[in-house]
């Protein structure tokens, strides 16, 4: 009997023991703090390893996670400066700095931390006009930032950044504005096909400019290069007469007038046979067969010592 007491004894100082070790050994996991009280009294923070507590007097008042937390802000309305009405919701990213602020500092961070970021955004959102809220979102995240954060340090929280999750207006805005969209892309599209047939005559009249300018160039040269090959032709027939001249001149004694006489004698029987063959009526003169004196009167003109010489020399 005496050994079942004392076993009975031994039994329940182990679990004495066992309940002691439960409450005073501790074991912090990582990226977590433990708010640690004693006799109800703010004691010490706790973090991640073991711990040993003093039986009955320290208890675990709080739990902390110190890694990044993401709350979701309900969607809320707001009310713009053009006095239109938005729905706005967002997502917020904050961080416990400090355990021990966070424990004693507010009663619940989480809701006092989304509750500041609605009135926050409230306020940044009557600064805007409809249109710019859309255009200037990070502006406004980075103000309900820095409002957050001013107002949760004594918290022991840390804001880090929210976001603008959706904007939505009301219906009937949100029609006016596609509507307003359309008429833009409508009038981007006229004033470009306008650029473009603008450009498209520019360039085909620079191009008929262009193309005029070389055809009259072409004109002009074509012009030139046909008087300078005439030009060449008469001066080659006009060696080549001369040089017959010449040689005739010499044949007949360097008589230069003689030669001439003979090359109108040619000239005047060649021309006359032509004149024959091209008409059926022809006006014969009445001396046709005195040659001779038609030659003699037309080389009347010759002068000895200009034209040909009587020597012969071309002038």
């Amino acid at each position: 009997m005496e050994f079942m007491n004392s076993f009975g004894w031994l039994f329940l100082l182990a679990v004495l023991v066992i309940i002691v070790l439960i409450k005073t050994a501790v074991v912090v996991p990582n990226q977590s703090a433990y708010v640690v009280e004693r006799l109800g009294k703010f004691s010490k923070v706790l973090y991640a390893g073991f711990h040993i507590l003093v039986p009955f007097v320290d208890v675990i008042a709080y739990k902390r996670s110190l890694k990044e937390q993401v709350l979701d802000v309900p969607k809320q309305t707001c009310i713009t400066r053009d006095n239109v009405s938005v729905d706005i919701d967002g997502v917020l990213y904050l961080q416990i700095i400090t355990p021990d602020k966070s424990a004693y500092g507010i009663s619940d961070y989480e809701w006092g931390a989304i509750q500041l970021a609605q009135t926050s955004l409230r306020s940044v959102i009557g600064t805007l006009e409809l249109d710019r809220t859309f255009e200037e979102r990070t502006r406004i995240n980075q103000e309900v930032v820095e409002a957050l954060d001013a107002a949760t340090s004594p918290w022991g929280v840390k804001v880090l950044r929210y976001e603008i999750r959706d904007i939505t207006p009301p219906i009937t805005v949100m029609e006016a504005m596609e509507k307003q969209m359309r008429a833009e892309r409508e009038k981007r599209a006229v004033i470009a096909q306008s650029e473009g047939e603008m450009q498209s005559r520019i360039n085909l009249a620079e191009g008929a400019k262009a193309a005029a300018i070389a055809q009259s160039e072409g004109d002009k040269q074509a012009v030139i290069n046909n008087a300078d090959g005439e030009a060449a032709q008469i001066r080659t027939v006009a060696m080549a007469t001369a040089e017959g001249l010449r040689i005739v001149g010499e044949q007949l004694g360097n008589d230069a007038v003689a030669a001439a006489q003979l090359r109108l004698a040619e000239s005047y029987i060649t021309q006359f046979g032509h004149i024959a063959k091209q008409g059926n009526s022809l006006i014969i003169p009445a001396d046709i067969a005195d040659a001779a004196g038609m030659v003699a009167a037309m080389s009347k003109i010759i002068k000895p010592g200009e034209g040909l010489g009587k020597s012969g020399n071309r002038g």
